[in-house]
């Protein structure tokens, strides 16, 4: 198989990491339509709907989801990426279809759409009968992200990856209560979403407010978080925005995260429904699953430095 189809495919499942992970480390707003709209609620009154939110998607443990993400050029060539199925952060699964063209395209040897399962820290792909064929037959491959941590021999790159991945991960519960933390939180009106009505809230958190309220970095000793923190901000990212629909439920009903940093804007897109819907995902057999972080390391892909 083309290597490069490989280190696409990696990618792609970063991706998803990234969706877990980052969504989770800040729980995304964007730049809202009507956000010249003057102010029509209280902070007190936005805390209550943005905490009742909170307590209802914590207890609701799993949605349906649709979900787009864009990574400018400058990030991995960049791509779009679009996902639907089902989500679950108690315990933190997830069975989704992915399609777009961080995938890579079709042509070059790459699906053009993919079934991804998570379970906890592991992320399983389907890649397809055409590219089983070249895998004795395995079409599920398979990144032990914490693994993948560990044998970078990064100490802080390991506890800050499975840390970020145990406590934060995919769950927009935790999103709303760091959004609760934003410094200028909110209220831009009432908007329709996917045909419900709903009140739309916007915030924004630095660098440094982000790192403050991310308790999954607390793992990390003063040197190591310093260090991490100096290489994002190297990368340059500067900030988070955040934008949530919250409908008359008190139930989310979209959520859009941008991540700014000197290569572009990462944006993510997240719409949610059939909250408790069930999140029943079981890995594939391991007979019909190959190692992908093992498979990059033979290759020479650079795997264990990922």
């Amino acid at each position: 198989m083309n290597v490069s189809v490989w280190k696409r495919a990696g990618v792609a499942v970063a991706a998803v990491a990234v969706v877990t992970g980052v969504a989770g480390c800040q729980d995304g707003d964007g730049k809202a339509a009507g956000a010249d709209e003057a102010q029509t609620q209280s902070l007190g009154d936005i805390t209550k709907v943005i905490r009742t939110a909170y307590e209802k998607t914590s207890a609701a443990k799993s949605a349906k989801i649709r979900m787009t993400m864009d990574l400018p050029a400058g990030l991995e060539g960049g791509g779009t990426m679009e996902m639907t199925g089902v989500q679950g952060w108690d315990p933190t699964v997830m069975d989704i279809t992915v399609k777009g063209s961080m995938l890579g395209a079709a042509g070059a040897g790459g699906p053009d759409s993919m079934r991804m399962i998570m379970l906890g820290n592991v992320m399983y792909m389907d890649v397809g009968e055409a590219q089983a064929a070249q895998t004795g037959g395995k079409r599920w491959m398979k990144l032990d992200m914490q693994a993948a941590a560990e044998a970078s021999g990064d100490k802080a790159l390991s506890k800050s990856m499975t840390g970020g991945m145990e406590n934060m991960n995919q769950d927009p519960a935790k999103q709303l209560a760091l959004l609760l933390d934003s410094p200028n939180l909110k209220h831009l009106g009432a908007e329709k979403i996917d045909g419900a009505e709903t009140q739309h809230y916007k915030g924004t958190l630095t660098l440094e407010q982000m790192v403050a309220t991310n308790k999954s970095l607390d793992v990390l000793s003063e040197k190591d978080r310093a260090d991490l923190v100096e290489s994002v901000r190297k990368s340059g990212i500067t900030a988070y925005d955040t934008e949530v629909w919250v409908r008359e439920d008190g139930y989310p009903a979209r959520m859009d995260i941008g991540m700014k940093s000197a290569q572009g804007t990462v944006k993510m897109g997240m719409h949610f429904s059939d909250y408790g819907a069930k999140a029943a995902v079981q890995a594939p057999p391991a007979e019909d699953t190959v190692d992908l972080f093992e498979m990059l390391k033979q290759l020479g892909a650079g795997g264990g430095q990922a």
